[in-house]
C-alpha cells in the first residue's frame, strides 16, 4: 500500500478540484492509487462538483420541518431558481431539514450525517451535482427545541409542504394546549416573515447597532437647534421608535396593526390556560447576503460576435 501523503492529496486536489478531506479519504480508500482515487471521487460526485463550485449559487429553497417541540430549518442553494422546482432537488431539501432537527445547529455537521438514503448530506449534495449540472451548497441551517410547548414554522409563498423562499421557526415554552400554542406559533412566524425583526428582545439588540443608531439621532436632534435637554428627549424617542422596528416582542402585530407582539402573547395565554414565553425565533431568507452575479447578455454576445469576426 502506497502512503497517503500530503504531497499526494495536493496532487489529487490540483487534478480534481475536490476537497482536501474528500482527497485524503479518497486516497485512503484507493489505498493511494492516484488514478483509483480519481475514479473513486468522480463515482461519488465530488470531482465533477469540485468544478462547478466557484459559481454562484444564489437560488434554491429554504426548508423547515417541526415534530413537536423542536424545528429546524436550512437553506439549500442552487444557481438557478428553475433548479428550485426540480423534484429531486426538493427531496433533497427536505431529508436534509429533516436531518437538522438534531444537527441542524452546526452546519458542518450536518454535512457529515447520514440521510435515510445511507449517504451524508454531502455525498448527496454532491450526487445531485453531478446529476443536474448546477454548483450546489449546504449554506446554513439552525433547529430551536423547548422543553414544553412547540416550535411552528411557517414558508412564505410556499411551492411544496415546507418549502419556498422565505422560511420562519418560532419557539413557544407553554404547559398549555398544543395546538392552539401551534396556531398562535404560525401567526407569529406569519408576523416575522413580513416585519422581519432583528432581535427578540431589547435586550437583545446589537450594542453596535444601538449605538450607531443613537449617534444619528443625536447628530439629527442636535442640527435641530432644540434645547439640550429637549434634544436628549428627542434621541430617547427615537430610540424607543427603533426598538418598534426591530425588536419583535415591541412590533406592532401585523394582523390587525394595533397591538403589540408582546401583549398578543399575554392575551393568547388566557385562552390557552398556561404562561407562554416566545423563546426563539428563526428568519431564513433565500440568498440574502449572497452577492449575485449579474450577467450582461447583450455584451457576451457582442463580445462572442466580436471573436467570431
Amino acid at each position: 500500500m502506497s502512503e497517503v501523503t500530503a504531497a499526494a492529496i495536493k496532487d489529487l486536489r490540483e487534478s480534481t478540484g475536490a476537497g482536501m478531506m474528500d482527497c485524503k479519504k479518497a486516497l485512503v480508500e484507493t489505498k493511494g492509487n492516484m488514478q483509483d482515487a480519481v475514479d473513486w471521487l468522480r463515482k461519488k460526485g465530488l470531482a465533477s462538483a469540485a468544478k462547478k463550485s466557484g459559481r454562484i449559487a444564489a437560488e434554491g429553497l429554504v426548508a423547515v420541518n417541526t415534530s413537536g417541540n423542536k424545528g429546524a430549518i436550512i437553506e439549500l442553494n442552487a444557481e438557478t431558481d428553475f433548479v428550485a422546482r426540480n423534484d429531486q432537488f426538493q427531496a433533497l431539501a427536505k431529508s436534509i431539514a429533516k436531518a437538522a432537527l438534531e444537527n441542524g445547529q452546526d452546519v458542518e455537521k450536518l454535512k457529515a450525517a447520514r440521510l435515510e438514503s445511507g449517504a451524508t448530506v454531502s455525498e448527496s449534495v454532491a450526487t445531485l451535482i453531478g446529476t443536474i449540472g448546477e454548483n450546489m451548497n449546504l449554506r446554513r441551517s439552525s433547529k430551536l427545541e423547548v422543553a414544553n410547548g412547540v416550535v411552528a414554522s411557517y414558508i412564505h409563498s410556499a411551492i411544496a409542504p415546507g418549502l419556498g423562499k422565505i422560511g420562519v421557526l418560532v419557539a413557544l415554552e407553554s404547559t398549555g394546549d398544543k395546538a392552539q400554542l401551534e396556531a398562535l406559533g404560525k401567526q407569529i412566524a406569519m408576523h416575522i416573515a413580513a416585519a422581519k425583526p432583528d432581535a427578540l428582545a431589547i435586550t437583545d439588540v446589537d450594542a453596535a447597532k444601538l449605538a450607531r443608531e443613537r449617534n444619528v439621532f443625536k447628530e439629527q436632534a442636535m442640527a435641530s437647534g432644540k434645547p439640550a435637554e429637549i434634544a436628549e428627549k428627542m434621541v430617547e424617542g427615537r430610540v424607543r421608535k427603533y426598538y418598534e422596528e426591530v425588536v419583535l416582542l415591541e412590533q406592532i402585530y401585523v394582523i390587525d396593526n394595533k397591538t403589540k407582539i408582546s401583549q398578543v402573547i399575554a392575551d393568547a395565554a388566557k385562552t390557552i390556560g398556561a404562561p407562554v414565553t416566545l423563546k426563539a425565533f428563526v428568519h431564513f431568507k433565500l440568498g440574502e447576503g449572497i452577492e449575485k452575479q449579474e450577467t450582461d447578455f447583450a455584451a457576451e454576445v457582442a463580445a462572442a460576435a466580436g471573436t467570431a469576426a
